[in-house]
């Protein structure tokens, strides 16, 4: 590395390295003052807090490695133009594009590891804060009575304590006894007290002295009713103990949040992805299953068919789900064999209990044998008949009447006389039937006028049309219901499948974008040549707003469907990409973007133009 690498290069380091937990800090702050009022004044050690700040700051790095590049990148270019250090680099030869190698090298490598932290960092760490977060808000808060104010922290009871002498004796108590959940029905009036934890402070002693017990039962009351019984009852010295487990924080496992995408890696998010596709499919190919029998008239001649990627899908989730089964019953019939030869290895005479169970068997009598055979072959026998007998069923229907049964034997009879009168008498009968068929269809058709008046008047006056027209109605509406519970679930599905699909891009726009900030920042401060904190720190803040503006809006368009989740996350890059482009390009022509007098001149140029073409 030369002397000059090494001068840019540390003359960057030690502005990044201050800018980044500059950032990360102002990032931590912000954060957590969301949960200001949910984390804090419930009595927590301070580790407690402290592993929350560090894992809340090592959460919000990648929010905080593009502003902190891009204001470290302004301010060491512009500390080089400033005290013209820049202007000798480029006069001794040296490209600005050759001066700012070795910054890149350190954006590109930190763009890597800014990755690689995105993917596996992060999600272990958000898991850790998620799980301690969850539990410092299920916490109630510190044990803290104050005077002449109820307090309801302890669950079921509402307590007053009028004066504290000091943090053990009290005087003049008054306790309400909410633990039945029928109102304020046990009332406990005390004169003193002492308040005293113990157990680990897992349980509270509060003794009470020279006091009075109220307690109502509580019945319904009626007229004719009988009053309620009350008891009151004095004391000289009562003992109350409190749980206090909801004031105690109680560690949730981590497995519990192991379905949240910010704690998954990008191999998680794409097996989520996989199964929710496969769910989504799922639930089209039913919705198509399931048309046909909403729409009965239009289904008779058409069928309602999903798409073939439909189709295809849902046969790779069933042969999916085929496999896993098998999987399933593999591992179950391991199990059971290997604790068999647990069970052999274990108990040696299982072998010889067995071998006497099946000579117990053998020695059963032959005719109790096969009287159970014959039982078995018989009931196959008429299972089997049934079967065929249901099959046979919708192709001709059996004899259920004297009368059918009489008419099959007749013609088992002229069977046996002769096949030339049976297909005689056939062949009448056949004819005998389309006659009498052709003659009621003819009357049935042929409707008199005073029949069909009589007819529409019947259908008229019983109103018929309205019930048909109402039923119709209803029927669609319930129709328009069930849809609509479909699509919005299926638009549930599909609205998650997009935010999953964004964690994926997410972790690698927000690595990208530290290379996106060097080039915006670097240029800038070779142009403005000025250091510190003053106009680097205002620049800075107007691009990195600029960039957060964009990557939420470009992230609620992906989330919404307006646009693709690859152009929605990588969308705020994309449009300060130019910026950069732009600021590279006037960087290298030594512009001076930022001084007056540049437009103070082109001002003075543009009216004189103007004027000379008004006098012409």
């Amino acid at each position: 590395m030369k002397k000059l690498d090494k001068l840019i290069l540390g003359s960057f380091i030690g502005p990044f390295i201050l800018t980044f937990l500059v950032v990360d800090f102002i990032l931590l702050t912000v954060n957590m003052l969301k949960y200001f009022d949910e984390i804090f004044g419930k009595g927590l050690e301070f580790t407690i807090y402290l592993e929350l700040i560090s894992y809340f700051m090592i959460s919000i790095s990648p929010m905080a490695l593009p502003l902190a590049v891009l204001l470290s990148s302004l301010m060491t270019f512009g500390n080089l133009g400033e005290h013209f250090e820049l202007t000798a680099i480029k006069g001794s030869g040296i490209s600005l594009l050759r001066a700012l190698r070795p910054i890149a090298v350190f954006v590109v490598i930190l763009t890597f590891f800014a990755y690689l932290s995105n993917n596996y960092l992060v999600p272990k760490i958000n898991l850790k804060t998620f799980s301690l977060l969850y539990d410092i808000r299920t916490k109630s808060p510190a044990l803290d009575i104050k005077e002449g104010v109820f307090y309801s922290g302890i669950p079921g009871y509402n307590i007053k304590v009028n004066k504290k002498v000091d943090d053990v004796r009290l005087r003049d108590i008054i306790i309400y006894d909410h633990t039945e959940g029928q109102g304020n029905i046990n009332v406990i009036l005390a004169d003193s007290g002492r308040m005293e934890p113990f157990e680990d402070e897992r349980y509270l002693m509060m003794t009470l002295y020279q006091g009075v017990s109220y307690k109502e039962a509580r019945a319904p009351r009626g007229i004719r009713e009988k009053p309620v019984e009350f008891t009151r009852s004095r004391f000289t010295e009562n003992e109350m103990i409190f749980n206090l487990e909801s004031f105690q924080m109680n560690r949730t496992p981590d497995e519990l949040w192991s379905t949240n995408r910010s704690i998954k890696t990008i191999e998680g998010l794409k097996e989520g992805l996989d199964s929710m596709a496969l769910e989504m499919n799922k639930e089209v190919f039913f919705n198509f299953s399931a048309s046909k029998s909403s729409f009965p008239y239009y289904g008779r001649n058409r069928e309602f068919t999903p798409p073939e990627h439909v189709a295809a899908m849902k046969e790779r989730a069933d042969s999916i789900s085929e496999v896993r089964r098998e999987m399933r019953l593999a591992q179950r019939a391991a199990r059971d064999s290997a604790l068999q030869q647990v069970s052999v290895v274990v108990n040696p005479n299982a072998d010889k209990s067995l071998a006497e169970v099946s000579d117990d068997l053998l020695q059963v009598p032959s005719s109790e044998v096969e009287a159970a055979d014959s039982e078995a072959v018989t009931g196959a026998d008429q299972a089997r008949a049934a079967s065929e007998g249901e099959r046979q069923a919708p192709q001709s229907e059996a004899p259920t009447t004297i009368k059918a049964v009489q008419q099959q034997r007749n013609v088992a009879s002229l069977q046996q006389q002769g096949s030339a009168p049976l297909s005689e008498a056939a062949a009448e009968g056949k004819r005998r039937v389309e006659a009498y068929s052709a003659e009621l269809a003819k009357k049935r058709s042929e409707f008199t006028d005073e029949q069909r008046s009589r007819i529409d008047s019947i259908i008229e006056k019983g109103n018929y049309e309205a019930r048909a027209a109402t039923a119709a109605m209803n029927n669609a509406r319930s129709l328009k219901n069930n849809f609509s519970t479909r699509l919005t679930k299926i638009d549930n599905f599909e609205r998650e499948y997009r935010r999953f699909q964004i964690a994926i891009y997410q972790k690698y726009t927000t690595a990208f974008a530290c290379i996106v900030m060097f080039l915006i920042g670097a240029p800038l401060g070779a142009i403005i040549k000025k250091g510190g904190l003053g106009m680097p720190v205002l620049l800075s803040m107007i691009f990195f707003i600029l960039f957060y503006m964009l990557t939420i809006t470009g992230e609620k368009w992906a989330k919404e469907g307006i646009v693709s989740p690859v152009f929605g996350t990588w969308f705020s890059n994309l449009a300060l990409l130019p910026f950069g482009i732009f600021f590279l390009r006037q960087a290298r022509k030594d512009a001076r973007l930022f001084e007056a007098d540049v437009y103070v001149s082109w001002f003075e140029k543009q009216k004189k133009r103007f004027k000379k073409v008004k006098a012409s």
